[in-house]
Formats: structure tokens, sequence, C-alpha cells
């Protein structure tokens, strides 16, 4: 599997959330469904802080420059 972007990972989850809140899922399914929705949340954190770890970086990078 390709690693997901971000975005991709956070639209999967809305819709799994999304389809969760109406009911739409099966009860055969939900389980699958909840262990899908943990990795992406897991995905999206690791984006997240590794964002914030890049931005961190660079602004601390501008106050030994400043």
């Amino acid at each position: 599997m390709a690693k997901e972007t971000y975005a991709e990972a956070f639209e999967e989850l809305q819709r799994i959330v999304e389809e969760i809140e109406r009911g739409d899922i099966s009860l055969d399914l939900i389980s699958g469904k909840v262990k899908r929705a943990t990795r992406l949340i897991r995905i999206c954190r690791e984006k997240l802080a590794s964002v914030e770890e890049d931005v961190n970086q660079i602004l601390k990078e501008l106050e030994q420059e400043g």
C-alpha cells in the first residue's frame, strides 16, 4: 500500500466517521472500519508531528540568524 498523504488519510477518516454516524456500516464491518480509522489517525498524527518538528527547526534557525 502506498503511503497516504495527510489529506488522503484525513478525508478517508472523515468518510468513515460519517458512515458510522449515519449508521451506514453493518455490525459485521464496524470492527474493520474502526481499525482502519485507528491507522488513519496514527498517520495523521505522525505527519502533523513531522511538520511541527520541521517548523520548530526553521524557527530555531531564524532565531539564530536574527
